[in-house]
C-alpha cells in the first residue's frame, strides 16, 4: 500500500465484477478504532458477498494497520482500499468544504460494487445483525433507504450506556424534528444508491454548520424529501459519544434521565 496513490482491490477468490449484496464505505483518518469498526464488518452475520471500501483521509496513523486488517478478511468480504495520498478536505488542504472526510464518501458510494449502501464511521462499530435488518428492512417496506437505531457508548471505559432514543430516531422524530426535521447517523444508514443516485454527491456538501462537520445532515434532509424510509426497530450500532459535542451536555442529561427512571 505504501505510495503516493493506491486504489487497491483485496480479491475474495471471486469475481469482482458481479455487484455484492451490500458495501460498506468507511472513511477513515488510520485511527486505533478503524480496526474494532472492520472487524464488526467481518462479524456480520450476512454471510452473501459484502464490498468493503476504506478510503484514507489525511492518515493520522501507520497505513500498514490497513494491510493487517486485509489480511484478517473473510472470504465473502471483498476489500478496496483508496489511498490518494492527499485529503479532499478543505480542513486539510483540500478543495472540498466537508471536513468530515472531504469528497471521499461521495467518491467510494459512486465506485460500491452494491446497489445497497451501508456507512460506517472508523470510531463506532455494529452489532452482528445490524446489515441482515437493514437489507430486511428495505425489501420489506420497498424503500429507498433505513435506518437502525444505536446505542450511545462511553469512549473511554466503551461501556453501553442506553439507547438513543432522541437524536438519531429518523424524520420528523426527536430533538432535532422541529429546526432540522429528524436525523440518522451516518452509521445507522443504508442506501440504494439506484434509487438516490442524486444524493450521493451530497456527502461532500456541509449544510451550514461553522464547522463544517454536518455533510451527513445535508443527506438526511435530502433522502427526507420525497424518498420512502423504513426502520429496523433495533439498536444495532454502537456511536461513541464525544465531550467536545456542542449537544454533550443536553445528551448527558437526556440519558441520566432515562437511567435514573430505569432504576426506579
Amino acid at each position: 500500500m505504501l505510495g503516493d496513490t493506491m486504489i487497491a482491490p483485496y480479491r475474495d477468490g471471486g469475481d469482482l465484477q458481479g455487484p455484492a449484496e451490500a458495501a460498506v464505505v468507511v472513511p477513515t483518518a488510520l485511527r486505533p478504532s478503524l480496526a474494532r469498526a472492520v472487524e464488526s464488518v467481518y462479524a456480520q452475520e450476512l454471510r452473501s458477498r459484502i464490498h468493503l471500501l476504506i478510503g484514507i483521509d489525511a492518515a493520522e496513523g501507520d497505513r500498514r494497520t490497513v494491510d493487517r486488517l486485509v489480511l484478517g478478511r473473510p472470504d465473502h468480504v471483498a476489500v478496496t482500499v483508496m489511498d490518494l495520498g492527499y485529503s479532499t478536505s478543505q480542513r486539510h488542504g483540500g478543495l472540498h468544504p466537508a471536513h468530515d472526510g472531504g469528497a471521499l464518501r461521495t467518491i467510494l458510494s459512486y465506485a460500491a460494487n452494491s446497489a445497497r449502501i451501508a456507512y460506517l464511521d472508523d470510531d463506532n462499530w455494529w452489532h452482528p445483525e445490524h446489515l441482515v435488518r437493514l437489507l430486511a428492512a428495505l425489501d420489506g417496506e420497498d424503500a429507498d433507504w433505513a435506518f437502525a437505531y444505536r446505542w450511545y457508548v462511553e469512549p473511554e471505559s466503551l461501556d453501553i450506556l442506553c439507547v438513543d432514543e432522541w437524536e438519531s430516531v429518523g424524520p420528523g422524530r426527536g430533538i432535532y424534528a422541529a429546526k432540522k426535521g429528524g436525523f440518522v447517523d451516518p452509521s445507522t444508514l443504508m442506501i440504494d444508491k439506484t434509487r438516490c443516485e442524486s444524493i450521493l454527491r451530497l456527502w461532500s456538501v456541509p449544510a451550514g454548520d461553522r464547522r463544517r462537520m454536518d455533510a451527513d445532515r445535508t443527506v438526511f434532509q435530502a433522502l427526507s424529501r420525497g424518498r420512502k424510509w423504513a426502520a429496523t426497530g433495533h439498536a444495532t450500532a454502537y456511536y461513541l459519544i464525544d465531550p467536545g459535542d456542542p449537544v454533550h451536555d443536553i445528551r448527558l442529561d437526556l440519558m441520566a434521565g432515562r437511567l435514573k427512571a430505569r432504576a426506579e
